[in-house]
């Protein structure tokens, strides 16, 4: 006797839930871990873990800060790009700052809790504060010599046209002194906290200022990656700090470049992406080749 229609069905839906249950829910996962575990790609499947002395110390593919208890930078070691994952290199909070190259006025608040840095003034204090820890020129166009970005804001007569009547350098406040003292016979002040000097008519005019059209310190020592775990730096980035670690470590600058170049990996294929030093295998190769005494 056959069964009802209705049965047979949900008995035929029963049978194809259970057989791609098996194979879904069992065989597939447990091939993929069987994969995992193959020589040469366990390390990766675990997680490209790096261990020293039985002790995990991170991993190859998250990058992670190299400072002190206050945040300043370790000079034994190479630093990595910043991060804006959290505070820092967070895998839970894999993010970018979300700013772009419109972002150049910072908002300057009664508090200075509230405040807020510009990505064009992060990026200036950045590349000077790496260019005096590393003995490099760290200028770079659109930044003040105090490490902010050079912008003013221009009031004219006649709103976009017209004389100036009043300059304000938009990213400076007292006790600063103005990165030009005047623009166009005008006199430029410091910015006050609390004031829009946008939404109060002022034109923004970024400044680019004397400092080399290729800048000393690289585009990626200054800016945050899109996941903000990168591992890497650039071998630009790298070079500029080979003397520093060499210095602090009592070492040949040769010695280091050799552990850079090691740890530098190629473009994939010959010609996809762009070379890159990975900052934390350099760094566990640095102690274990040059210790510091």
């Amino acid at each position: 006797m056959r069964p009802p229609a209705w049965l047979a069905a949900h008995l035929a839906a029963l049978r194809a839930l259970l057989v791609f249950t098996v194979l879904l829910g069992v065989a597939y996962p447990l091939t993929l871990v069987a994969v995992g575990r193959l020589p040469g790609l366990d390390g990766r499947a675990a997680g490209s873990l790096l261990t020293v002395d039985g002790r995990t110390v991170g991993s190859a593919l998250i990058g992670q800060s190299f400072t002190d208890a206050d945040g300043n930078p370790v000079p034994r070691y190479f630093q990595s790009r910043p991060s804006a994952a959290g505070d820092g290199y967070d895998p839970t909070a894999s993010a970018a700052s979300n700013l772009g190259p419109e972002s150049v006025l910072d908002t300057v608040a009664v508090d200075p809790q509230d405040s807020t840095r510009s990505l064009l003034s992060q990026v200036c204090a950045r590349s000077r504060a790496i260019g005096a820890l590393d003995g490099v020129d760290g200028r770079r166009p659109y930044c003040t010599p105090d490490g902010v970005g050079a912008v003013l804001a221009v009031f004219r007569a006649d709103g976009l046209t017209g004389r100036v009547t009043r300059v304000v350098s938009v990213n400076q406040t007292a006790p600063a002194t103005p990165f030009v003292s005047t623009w166009e016979g005008v006199t430029v002040e410091l910015a006050k906290p609390g004031e829009d000097y946008r939404a109060a008519g002022g034109l923004v005019t970024p400044v680019r200022g004397d400092a080399p059209e290729h800048p000393a310190v690289p585009a990626d020592a200054v800016t945050a990656s899109g996941s903000g775990l990168d591992p890497h730096i650039s071998p630009a980035y790298a070079e500029i700090q080979v003397a520093r670690v060499a210095r602090e470590r009592g070492a040949d600058p040769a010695v280091v470049r050799r552990l850079v170049a090691e740890h530098t990996t190629r473009r994939t294929l010959g010609f996809m992406g762009a070379p890159g030093v990975n900052v934390l295998e350099l760094n566990l190769a640095l102690d274990r080749s040059l210790p510091v005494r």
